[in-house]
């Protein structure tokens, strides 16, 4: 990718979809590969797509700038894991540049933390200044057994790497029934330690992975239950743009998330689309219905044909998603995996 060149955003209409929410929100996964096979991501055989579906790097900025113009103020790169993507830093830098011209509130990314100590340093410069990072247990065996490939000190050094390039850091675990539930209250210890969010998530039906994921299905509800025997949990209206309800832990000082996609589903205040790296846009994470943005992006070098795209795509974003763990078929909800559309 060439050198990203500033140029200015024209404005056009908002995104407003047919519930009369704004879009403003958009999740962008650059790659559908990842250096980590976590077991309620992927299947440990994956077979990735082909260099010639994705869109390049190029295209990927053209598509973040379309929707920019619209009113987008907040992009958060995923993957797959996205530092795996070759050069993706170039795309990093170019959309930076909107953040420092104030078209774009906010450059975030959502990390496995493998590559973090390699490259948290250039996105402090690019204008990241927010990162979650998946974090599932703090067992070293555990967390090998959980990613299958993962290294946990590999991870916290790369943490400690981007603390001190003045990156904050959320830790994301997906909260699994009889593997790390027990766990959660040390994790919470110390992410709060070291000046980190924690937020948990229950676990999603998204894609054939091996194993029943309904042994695994830990509602969230059940959990907070179970933390309130130790900590005090105080509902805060702290919010970071996406779905997540934030209590704060006064035993601790710090903040807990809860994203809660079946018990207590977020799609009422739903601002967000999501663009997988081939030039899908999801309108939403938990239906299957999807708008080709590629061919669009690909017919004309001016923007009236993916922007037509756009608005015929939002205009179909409906009210909520249908997720449940579906305990009689042990299938899930959707065929695809979570790394193609984005964690």
């Amino acid at each position: 990718m060439n050198t990203p060149i500033s140029r200015p955003i024209a404005s056009g209409p908002a995104l407003i979809d047919p519930f009369g929410r704004h879009v403003t929100y958009l999740r962008v996964s650059v790659t559908d590969r990842c250096d980590f096979r976590c077991v309620y991501c992927m299947a440990e055989d994956m077979t990735f797509l082909p260099k010639k579906d994705l869109l390049t790097l190029e295209e990927l900025e053209r598509v973040c700038e379309a929707f920019i113009s619209r009113g987008v103020r907040k992009i958060r790169l995923t993957g797959g894991e996205p530092l795996v993507r070759r050069n993706v830093m170039s795309l990093i830098e170019a959309l930076g540049r909107h953040v420092k011209s104030n078209a774009l509130d906010e450059l975030t990314l959502t990390t496995n933390g493998s590559q973090l100590a390699r490259f948290a340093s250039a996105l402090h410069d690019h204008g990241v200044r927010r990162i979650n990072v998946s974090v599932d247990t703090l067992n070293e065996q555990k967390f090998r057994t959980i990613t299958r490939w993962g290294d946990l000190k590999k991870v916290k050094e790369g943490i400690a790497v981007a603390q001190k390039a003045g990156l904050a850091i959320k830790i994301n675990a997906v909260a699994l029934k009889g593997v790390n539930d027990d766990e959660i209250p040390e994790m919470i210890r110390w992410a709060h330690g070291e000046g980190m969010d924690l937020t948990v998530i229950e676990t999603m039906p998204l894609g054939d992975i091996d194993g029943d994921r309904t042994e695994q299905y830990l509602p969230l509800s059940v959990l907070r239950a179970q933390l309130m025997d130790q900590f005090t949990l105080e509902d805060i209206p702290y919010k970071t743009g996406g779905p997540a309800r934030y209590v704060e832990v006064k035993e601790t000082g710090g903040r807990l998330g809860f994203i809660t996609p079946l018990t207590h589903n977020f799609c009422e205040s739903c601002n967000r689309v999501r663009l997988t790296c081939t030039g899908t846009l999801f309108m939403c994470l938990g239906q299957e219905d999807a708008a080709d943005l590629r061919a669009p992006l690909r017919a004309s070098e001016g923007n009236e044909l993916i922007n037509a795209a756009i608005d015929e795509a939002i205009s179909r974003k409906p009210k909520g998603h249908d997720f449940i763990i579906d305990r009689r078929h042990n299938k899930p909800a959707l065929s695809r995996h979570m790394s193609v559309t984005g964690g």
